[in-house]
């Protein structure tokens, strides 16, 4: 529910708040905090304006436009999305959602944006003690089951297994052969947005992407093209150590584009027992996700 419509003169005075309270909250988070790559070249502390809007899952341009307090259309999800990533507790929260314009809910949102059909939803709790998630069409998570949180280290701020990989410090560090599967990656997002041509939602991601990440920038640059519906994924974990996986993609007929992934203990790797070992002590990554 919007606010009242405010004067020219009151608008421009909460135009101003909003951009110097958002910048503020911004500046006191270093990447480390979120689990950001730190990267170089950083001119002043604190988060970037591109950072802040991949991890919330929204366009660069449409947060710049929040923050320098135009007139553009907000929702309580984007809201919570940035809270979250900026670490904003609930004084803050409210004091967000007036300058934006809305009434402070009285109740927490909905937490999936994607109705997953009860069935896959069994499946992958059912899979368990091994990871499985569904992904929709823009790589969004949209279910994710306990094995697949403790082993991928996808927290709160996991939205997107994409930006999860090309953003966050734990992924870097922990993938075996990071770059190789980077270009695989890239090269599948690029494949899965030709077949989506009137989508620009996969364009403005990659924007975005390119715009948060520049190992993203220069592999999306290269163009490779690719498709995988089986492989194997090995990762390091910080409590038991190297994990090798076998990986199946099924697609999720009731969600067009999404996509079921399933993942089992690879054979002659001591990746079972450890992963049993991993959910007994129930022990999540340290580092938190993008």
């Amino acid at each position: 529910m919007e606010v009242s419509k405010l004067s020219p003169e009151a608008r421009e005075r909460r135009s101003a708040e909003i951009r110097a309270f958002l910048r503020s909250r911004r500046a006191r988070l270093t990447p480390a905090d979120v689990g950001l790559v730190a990267g170089g070249g950083r001119r002043t502390p604190g988060l970037r304006r591109e950072e802040v809007a991949v991890l919330a899952g929204v366009g660069v341009s449409w947060y710049t436009w929040l923050e320098q307090g135009r007139e553009i259309n907000v929702s309580a999800e984007v809201l919570d999305a940035i809270g979250r990533v900026l670490r904003l507790d609930a004084a803050e929260r409210e004091h967000l959602y007036l300058l934006a314009g809305l009434n402070p809910p009285q109740a927490q949102p909905a937490d999936d944006a994607v109705a997953v059909p009860a069935g896959i939803r069994r499946v992958i709790d059912g899979w368990l003690p091994r990871p499985a998630y569904v992904i929709d069409r823009h790589w969004k998570l949209v279910a994710v089951n306990e094995a697949a949180r403790l082993v991928f280290g996808y927290g709160e701020l996991a939205h997107s297994c994409l930006v999860s990989f090309f953003t966050s410090a734990h992924f870097r560090s922990a993938v075996c052969g990071w770059e190789d599967a980077a270009r695989q990656i890239v090269g599948q997002f690029r494949a899965d947005a030709a077949r989506y041509p009137d989508d620009p939602e996969f364009g403005r991601i990659a924007e975005d992407m390119c715009a948060a990440s520049p190992a993203f920038a220069a592999v999306w640059a290269e163009h490779p093209v690719g498709a995988g519906t089986e492989g194997i994924k090995s990762l390091r974990h910080p409590s038991v150590g190297e994990l090798a996986f076998a990986y199946t993609v099924l697609p999720v007929s009731d969600l067009p584009g999404a996509r079921l992934l399933l993942y089992t203990p690879a054979e002659g790797t001591p990746t079972e027992a450890r992963l049993a070992a991993l959910l007994t002590s129930g022990e999540r990554v340290a580092v938190p996700a993008a």
